[in-house]
């Protein structure tokens, strides 16, 4: 038996991008003497590669070096499937997508790199509407160059996991799609509500 199911792996490279450019927020795992470094830093596809940056007095900044293995975890919309929503006799399931990805990373010296691929991110990140823009003469920005450090990881390995009830009949399929949409609008909600 194959593990997971092909229903729900997704091998659609372009399906994959576009989940890392609508939630860029990744989980970055680095291992160091058998224990996991794990930061969540935003990241951004460009043509194979992943670019990020993170804070020097990061832990794990030392490890998003010097061709380091390290492994990615992109999350998509995720939620409860109860059986209520199907038309058909069915079991309470979880519904998500998730984009796990690994690569070989190397650091950015270039401090000018660095300037030109936080406008660059800042510029992406504020899409469509752009209300913000990261100016290159920005002294905050300039001051903080030293605190920061840029990396881009080389893609060696893409799975998609799509896990949306493909196994279950159009009708049925289509209903998960659409509590996965009012599950995760009022699941937020009423999260921020509750701490926010």
């Amino acid at each position: 038996m194959n593990y997971p199911p092909k229903h729900h792996q997704n091998d659609n490279i372009n399906r994959m991008i576009d989940v890392i450019k609508t939630y860029p927020l990744a989980t970055v795992i680095s291992v160091k003497n058998n224990e996991p470094l794990i930061t969540h830093l935003p990241l951004v596809y460009d043509e194979g590669k992943l670019i990020g940056h993170i804070d020097i007095y990061n832990p794990q900044a030392q490890l998003l070096k010097d061709d380091n293995n390290v492994t990615i975890i992109f999350g998509g919309p995720q939620c409860y499937i109860s059986p209520t929503v199907y038309s058909t006799t069915q079991l309470p399931t979880w519904n998500y997508i998730k984009v796990h990805i690994k690569g070989i990373v190397k650091a950015i010296e270039s401090k000018k790199a660095l300037k030109q691929s936080l406008i660059t991110m800042t510029e992406f990140l504020e899409a469509p509407d752009h209300e913000y823009v990261l100016e290159p003469d920005n002294p905050r920005l300039n001051t903080n160059l030293n605190y920061i450090e840029m990396f881009e990881i080389d893609i060696a390995h893409w799975e998609g996991k799509f896990k949306l009830s493909q196994d279950k009949k159009t009708s049925d399929m289509k209903a998960a799609r659409e509590e996965l949409i009012r599950a995760n609008q009022e699941s937020i909600r009423l999260f921020l509500d509750k701490v926010f």
